[in-house]
C-alpha cells in the first residue's frame, strides 16, 4: 500500500467522534443569531419596524431616516453577541455565496475609535462587478457594480460576522446574480395568482411561492479525500474499480446513522437551529457514505437563501469531524448520486394551499385551476425547465437509474388523471343544470376522497405532483435553487396571467358564468397539455420512443439543453413577465456555457494528470516486479520456464495493453481539448462535451482494469472500498 494511502487510512480509522453535549431545546436556538422579527421588535423604534414590515410585506421602499434606525439597531444587537465584522452576502453568478468583511470599527481622530455602522453601509456597496461572471455586461476597466440590501430575508450573524442578504447588480442595472431575478420572478407570480385568486376569494392580497429542498450529499473523511486528486479539484472521483459490495443489498438506505456522522449532523443541526434554517429531517440515503436532510418549507426566497447558506455551513462544521461533504451529483460510478428536490406551491395571505383541495367544490374547483395551469406551464416550456437544471456535474446523474430522465413530465397518479379525463369531456359554452351538477358533485367535489388514496411516488418523474405541492425531482445536488425556483415561478406566472386573460374573455364576449368559463378554459388546456403527463418507468427505452411521438424534448447534454436559455420564446417570456432582460438572459446563458466548458477541461486535466503520473508509473513498477520474477523462474526451469510463469507473462501482457490504451487516449484527449481551446461559446462547449469528454470513461475503463491487476500494497489511490465502507 502506498505511503499516502497508508497513512491516510491509519489517520482515519484512530479517528473518534467529536462529542455534541445539546442541553438546550431546538426550540429555545431557533433563530437565536438571527434579525429576525421578534429581534426588531426589541431593537427597532415602531416607525423602523413597521417600515421594515412594509417593505417585506408589500415591497415598498425604506427611506434613508428608517435605513439609519435599522442599521443602528442591528449594529447594537450584533455587538451585544461579540460581532466585530459586517458583510453583504450575495449570490454571484458562481452558484457559490460572497462575502466581503468590513469591521465595525472607525478612528475619530486624538487616538480614539467608535463602532460605527450607518444606512448607508446597510443599504448599498461596491463590489468589483468585472470580477465576477458576468457574460460580457462588465468589462475589466467598467469595474463598478453595488450589492443592495433584500429586507425580505434577515441578516444573520455566523462566527464574528454580521451578514446581510443582498442584490447584485451592474452599474447599468443588470442583474448579476441568482437572488434578483428569482425576486423579479416571485413578484410576478404573486401579482398573477392573486388576480387569478379573487375569482374564488376577494380577499386574497397576496400569493406566496414556498420551497421545501431536500438536501443529498456524501460524507468522507478529510484525509480520504485528500489522497484523491480528483475528489480535491473536481469533487468527484474520476476513475476507481467499483467496490465488491455497493448498495446492492439495501442495507444503507434509513440505517443506523453512524457514531461519527451522527456527531457532524448534531452540530451542524445546532449551527442551522442558531441560523434560523429550519432542519428537520436527517437519514442514511441509498448509496453507502450518503446522507440527506431536509427543512421545514418556507418562503422560496429565504429557503433559496438557507439553502445556500446551509451548502457552506456544512462544509465548514464538516472539518470540525474531520469530513469533506461531496455536494457532486455523481462523485462515484456504479453507485446512486445526489440530487436536490425542490418541493414547490403557491399559499395565500388568507392561509390556503392553492395545490391542496379544500372541502367546497367552489375550493376544490381552485386547486383544480393552479393544479392544472401549474401542468400546462410545464407542457408549454419544458425545454427551458430542462435547461434550468443543466450542468456538467448533473449531466451524469439524470437518467442514470436514480434520477429522472432528462425528458421533463408531469407525474400526478391514476386517481387525478380520471379527474382530468372527466374535465376534458366538459361541453364547451354554457353548462346544463345536470352537467352543473355533476361536475361539482361528482367530479370537482370528490377530489379530497381521490387524494386520500393517491399516495403513490414515481421515483422516475422530473416533476411530480405529490398531494399537495409539486416536486421537481430533477434538480442535481450542487445546485443553486434560485435558477430552477426563477424559471418554475415564471412559467407560472405567464401561465396564470394568460388564464386569467381567457376566463375573462369567455365572460365578457359570451356571457358565461364566472365557473362556467373556468371550466371552459381548463377543459382546453387539459387537452392541449395531455402530452407531457407520464404515469410509467421514465427510465425505459419505450418512454424515450413515446416521448418523442409527443414531440417533448430530449436534451441529454448541457450544452443542447441550454439553447432553450436563449430561444426567441424564452426571451419573449422573460422580459414580458419583468424578470429578465435579454442582456440578462444571454449573459446567463454565456456565462453557464463557459462554466460546462471550464468543468470538462479541469476534469480533462486531473484525469491525464492521474493517468499518466500515478497508475502508468506503479503499473510499470508492478510490472517490473512480474519480469523479474519471470526471469528468476527461467533462472530455475530453463526452457520450461514459461509454463510455469504462464500466469505471469498473461498479466505482463495484460498491464502492457493497458499502459498503451491510456497513453494512447490520454494523447487524443489532449489533442481535442487544444482544438476546443481555440474555440469559444457554444462551439466549445459542443466540443468539450462531444469531442474531449468520451475519452473520460475510455480512460477510466484502462485505468480501472489496472486497478484489479496492481498488487494492493502498490496502488497509489484510495480505493472505493475504503472511501464508502471506512467510517
Amino acid at each position: 500500500m502506498s505511503k499516502i494511502r497508508f497513512k491516510a487510512l491509519e489517520k482515519t480509522l484512530s479517528r473518534k467522534p467529536v462529542k455534541i453535549s445539546e442541553k438546550k431545546r431546538r426550540s429555545a436556538i431557533f433563530g437565536k443569531n438571527v434579525f429576525n422579527q421578534e429581534t426588531m421588535r426589541q431593537y427597532l423604534t415602531k416607525d423602523a419596524y413597521n417600515g421594515v414590515k412594509d417593505a417585506i410585506d408589500n415591497g415598498s421602499k425604506i427611506d434613508r431616516n428608517i435605513a439609519d434606525q435599522v442599521s443602528s439597531a442591528m449594529k447594537d444587537w450584533a455587538l451585544s453577541k461579540n460581532v466585530t465584522h459586517y458583510t453583504h452576502w450575495f449570490q454571484p453568478l458562481t452558484g457559490a455565496t460572497a462575502e466581503k468583511h468590513d469591521a465595525f470599527f472607525e478612528t475619530i481622530g486624538d487616538g480614539k475609535a467608535i463602532e460605527k455602522f450607518g444606512g448607508g453601509q446597510l443599504v448599498q456597496q461596491e463590489p468589483d462587478a468585472s470580477s465576477f461572471p458576468n457574460g460580457g455586461i462588465r468589462n475589466t476597466f467598467e469595474a463598478r457594480g453595488y450589492t443592495a440590501w433584500d429586507p425580505t430575508s434577515p441578516a444573520f450573524i455566523y462566527g464574528t460576522t454580521l451578514c446581510i442578504p443582498t442584490i447584485f447588480v451592474a452599474y447599468t442595472g443588470e442583474a448579476l446574480d441568482n437572488k434578483t431575478p428569482l425576486l423579479r420572478a416571485l413578484s410576478a407570480v404573486d401579482d398573477a395568482a392573486t388576480a387569478v385568486c379573487k375569482y374564488f376569494d376577494k380577499n386574497v392580497k397576496k400569493v406566496t411561492a414556498s420551497l421545501g429542498w431536500e438536501q443529498e450529499y456524501f460524507l468522507i473523511d478529510s484525509a480520504l479525500a485528500a489522497s484523491r486528486p480528483d475528489i480535491s479539484l473536481t469533487g468527484r472521483t474520476l476513475l476507481g474499480h467499483s467496490s465488491a459490495k455497493g448498495q446492492q443489498l439495501d442495507d444503507h438506505y434509513f440505517g443506523t446513522i453512524p457514531n461519527r456522522v451522527l456527531s457532524y449532523m448534531r452540530d451542524l443541526e445546532t449551527e442551522c437551529m442558531y441560523l434560523g434554517i429550519p432542519v428537520k429531517t436527517r437519514h442514511n440515503e441509498v448509496a453507502p457514505n450518503q446522507f440527506e436532510l431536509a427543512p421545514i418549507y418556507e418562503e422560496s426566497n429565504l429557503a433559496v437563501d438557507h439553502n445556500s447558506l446551509l451548502m457552506d455551513v456544512m462544509g465548514k462544521i464538516a472539518e470540525r469531524h474531520d469530513f469533506k461533504v461531496l455536494f457532486h451529483e455523481k462523485p462515484f460510478e456504479g453507485i446512486n448520486g445526489s440530487g436536490k428536490h425542490n418541493n414547490w406551491s403557491l399559499s395565500t395571505n388568507t392561509g390556503i394551499n392553492l395545490l391542496s383541495p379544500g372541502k367546497t367544490p367552489m375550493s376544490n374547483l381552485q386547486f383544480l385551476t393552479f393544479f392544472i395551469n401549474t401542468i400546462k406551464a410545464v407542457y408549454d416550456h419544458e425545454e427551458l425547465l430542462r435547461a434550468s437544471i443543466a450542468s456538467a456535474s448533473n449531466d451524469h446523474r439524470l437518467g442514470a437509474n436514480e434520477a429522472p430522465p432528462a425528458i421533463i413530465s408531469v407525474f400526478i397518479g391514476s386517481q387525478l388523471t380520471h379527474v382530468l379525463n372527466e374535465l376534458e369531456g366538459v361541453t364547451k359554452g354554457k353548462l346544463s343544470p345536470e352537467e352543473k351538477t355533476d361536475l361539482k358533485l361528482n367530479v370537482v367535489g370528490k377530489i379530497p376522497d381521490v387524494l386520500l388514496d393517491n399516495t403513490d411516488r414515481n421515483r422516475t418523474s422530473p416533476f411530480a405532483f405529490t398531494g399537495n405541492k409539486f416536486e421537481f425531482r430533477a434538480v442535481g445536488s450542487t445546485a443553486n435553487c434560485a435558477n430552477p425556483m426563477t424559471v418554475l415561478n415564471t412559467i407560472v406566472a405567464k401561465q396564470l396571467k394568460d388564464f386569467k386573460v381567457a376566463v375573462d374573455a369567455l365572460i365578457a364576449a359570451k356571457g358565461l358564468k364566472k365557473d362556467e368559463a373556468i371550466f371552459n378554459v381548463l377543459r382546453e388546456y387539459i387537452k392541449a397539455s395531455k402530452n407531457v403527463l407520464f404515469e410509467g418507468n421514465g427510465y425505459g427505452d419505450a418512454w424515450e420512443k413515446e416521448a418523442k411521438k409527443r414531440k417533448l424534448s430530449n436534451n441529454k447534454t448541457t450544452p443542447e439543453a441550454l439553447k432553450a436559455r436563449i430561444s426567441k420564446k424564452t426571451i419573449a417570456l422573460f422580459e414580458e413577465m419583468d424578470v429578465m432582460s435579454k442582456v440578462e438572459v444571454e449573459a446567463r446563458h454565456e456565462i453557464e456555457l463557459e462554466e460546462y466548458t471550464l468543468r470538462i477541461q479541469i476534469e480533462g486535466r486531473v484525469l491525464g494528470d492521474i493517468a499518466r503520473n500515478h497508475v502508468v508509473p506503479t503499473a510499470i513498477k508492478y510490472q517490473n516486479i512480474l519480469i523479474e520474477n519471470v526471469k528468476g523462474l527461467k533462472d530455475i526451469f530453463g526452457k520450461d520456464y514459461k509454463k510455469h510463469a504462464k500466469e505471469q507473462i498473461n498479466l505482463i501482457t495484460q498491464i502492457s495493453t493497458h499502459i498503451e490504451g491510456i497513453n494512447t487516449k490520454v494523447d487524443k484527449m489532449i489533442n481535442e481539448r487544444k482544438k476546443a481551446n481555440k474555440l469559444h461559446g457554444q462551439k466549445a462547449a459542443d466540443a468539450y462535451c462531444n469531442k474531449v469528454k468520451p475519452y473520460f470513461e475510455e480512460i477510466r475503463y484502462h485505468c480501472d482494469k489496472l486497478e484489479i491487476l496492481v498488487d494492493d500494497e502498490l496502488w497509489p489511490l484510495t480505493k472505493y472500498r475504503e472511501l464508502l465502507f471506512t467510517k
